[in-house]
């Protein structure tokens, strides 16, 4: 990777001015905002405690200090920054061959025989899944292409919850009012509405929650007709898991049904409490106590020696590196649960699992709507499908406004590409952990920091290619030449997408390729309007077709790992 290589040049001029090892100082190495200030820069902040002075003196003893030679041109001390300039003709030369080379590769990394196993979106089988899944399924998948892309093997796994009181719910109120009915609409709503009756016939009779527990009971015990009931409810809810898993592009390794592994963690809790790991309280459970870890203390075995949540955790953690040899297992569930997750991990540390440090919690944020939180119990879910039949009616609108003429097969194909690419946009673009509001309308607009705005983008370079009936370059017959400030601005972002990858995928965070799409479309829209293409000049418009061929191929890569397709028609 050049990228690297510059890095690595870069490295060596600063390792023996600024007393630190190579190594540590190529992470450190920024990108620029603007090509005024340079190609890579170097942050002295890190330095000012070692050196006991203000970051901007650093910069400029370390600008005078240091002798640039080839592949860098010059080293300038800009306040706290150590910015450094590379020679712009090998630097486009570069960064153009390596793309035109690798296609849809450019960006990759080679294979590093890591493994990451990422479990999502873990749905219980009482409802459909909802907006608060999209998010958690978009991330699964995203993070999953991402971290292939980066050289590891993503193991894709599925938690399915499909046991439990709150399963209970939708199973009585069937019982009690469904009549046997058969679904009469997808199967996985047609089960969720029975429990959101469940939790209105409550309201009216609070004496139903005994008969749930009871009904649980039964279920543990085999009761035929309970576990019939359950059978032929969760196999509804799971055929309608599938039918949108596979509008979302979901696809799973392997799938845990949690009615398999919740009575096996028992085993690890009774060991851990004969060696003195874990305790008894007055009441006979058994506890772990972790209040000098500041999480309290967590009752692992109920008095009655049933298991909790966390129980079968346990057990389940020890399954996944037992059967797939894994060296980080990744759970993609919503910060509500950091508390358990914290109680997790620690737990298998103490038990001496040795794989405790190999476990990451991977929180994220609430998804609001304009109108406020979701409530499954009271029927306020927007459920995923749902979502994505209104996302395809706003697609749909904005497509017939712009062509008229379009039949309705080609309106069909687009608003469904569209679409997609709207919402999955829309929610990747947020760091994980951060809360947000779900706007579908916003989401659809072919203007502003959408998914429309940077398939647009794409999709007006391939009209330019189709017009002209160019399908590649050779790249050893290029030689780019690039002086105007946007062309430059264009190949410093090219150059940078091998690092974001790289970033994304150590920091789980899809979200960064999608700030890079949306960033290197916006460069490239100022490029277009400003710098004249197919009106240049000869060896300057060759140059500059040459430029957004690149442009298109990178916005298509970065697109793919977000699961969004990249339109060469909108």
């Amino acid at each position: 990777m050049y990228n690297l290589d510059y890095k690595v040049e870069i490295a060596k001029l600063l390792a023996k001015e600024a007393k630190l090892k190579e190594s540590d100082i190529e992470p450190l190495i920024e990108i620029p905002p603007s090509p005024e200030l340079g190609d890579f820069a170097f942050p002295c902040f890190v330095l000012a405690k070692q050196l006991k002075k203000a970051p901007n003196i650093i910069a400029q003893e370390l600008a005078a200090k240091i002798k640039p030679k080839a592949p860098i041109s010059s080293v300038k001390a800009v306040g706290p920054y150590l910015n450094f300039f590379v020679d712009k003709i090998k630097l486009s030369s570069d960064v153009v061959k390596d793309i035109l080379n690798c296609g849809a590769c450019y960006g990759s990394w080679p294979l590093n025989h890591k493994k990451v196993m990422v479990e999502y979106p873990a749905p219980n089988t009482n409802k459909p899944l909802h907006l608060g899944h999209v998010r958690n399924m978009l991330l699964g998948n995203s993070i999953c292409n991402i971290l292939a892309f980066a050289g590891y093997q993503a193991i894709p796994v599925d938690l399915v919850n499909d046991r439990g009181v709150h399963i209970c719910k939708s199973m009585l109120a069937y019982q009690k009012w469904g009549k046997n009915k058969k679904p009469d609409k997808k199967s996985d709503h047609f089960v969720g509405d029975f429990y959101v009756m469940y939790s209105q016939k409550e309201k009216e009779n609070p004496e139903l929650e005994k008969e749930t527990q009871e009904m649980l009971r039964k279920w543990e015990a085999g009761d035929k007709e309970v576990v019939a009931l359950w059978k032929k409810m969760r196999d509804w809810s799971l055929d309608g898991f599938k039918e949108t898993y596979a509008k979302f592009d979901v696809y799973h390794k392997k799938v845990y049904y949690e009615s398999e592994i919740y009575q096996h963690g028992k085993e690890i809790i009774l060991d851990g409490l004969k060696k003195g790991i874990f305790q008894k309280d007055e009441k006979g459970a058994v506890i772990s106590d972790l209040e000098k870890d500041g999480l309290g203390k967590k009752v692992l075995l109920r008095e009655d020696g049933t298991g909790i949540y966390i129980t079968q955790d346990l057990y389940l953690a020890k399954v996944k590196f037992d059967e797939f040899k894994m060296d980080r297992s990744v759970y993609i569930v919503a910060n509500e649960q950091k508390y358990h997750f914290q109680v997790l991990f620690k737990l298998l540390d103490m038990l001496g699992f040795p794989f405790a440090k190999n476990c990451y919690h991977l929180a994220y944020g609430m998804v609001y709507l304009p109108e406020g939180r979701m409530k499954s119990r009271e029927g306020t879910v927007v459920d995923a499908d749902d979502l994505l039949v209104e996302m395809e009616k706003e697609a749909e609108q904005e497509i017939k406004k712009r062509h008229k003429e379009l039949k309705k097969q080609e309106v069909d194909k687009r608003k469904e590409i569209i679409s997609k690419g709207a919402l999955k946009f829309f929610i990747l673009k947020y760091d994980p952990m951060k809360d947000f509001t779900y706007d579908p309308k916003e989401s659809i607009s072919f203007e502003g920091e959408t998914g429309p705005y940077v398939q647009y983008a794409h999709a007006r370079i391939c009209s330019i290619f189709k017009n002209l009936k160019i399908k590649k370059f050779e790249p050893e017959k290029i030689k780019p030449a690039f002086d105007h400030k946007l062309e430059l601005r264009l190949i410093t972002l090219l150059a940078d997408f091998p690092r974001i990858v790289s970033e994304s995928a150590e920091q789980y965070k899809p979200s960064l390729v999608a700030r890079y799409a949306l960033e290197l479309a916006q460069a490239f829209n100022e490029f277009y309007h400003e710098c004249p293409v197919l009106k240049a000049d000869k060896k300057v418009m060759e140059s500059r077709l040459v430029l957004i061929f690149c442009v298109k191929q990178v916005l298509k890569n970065a697109l793919d790992l977000l699961g969004i397709q990249a339109p060469e028609e909108m």
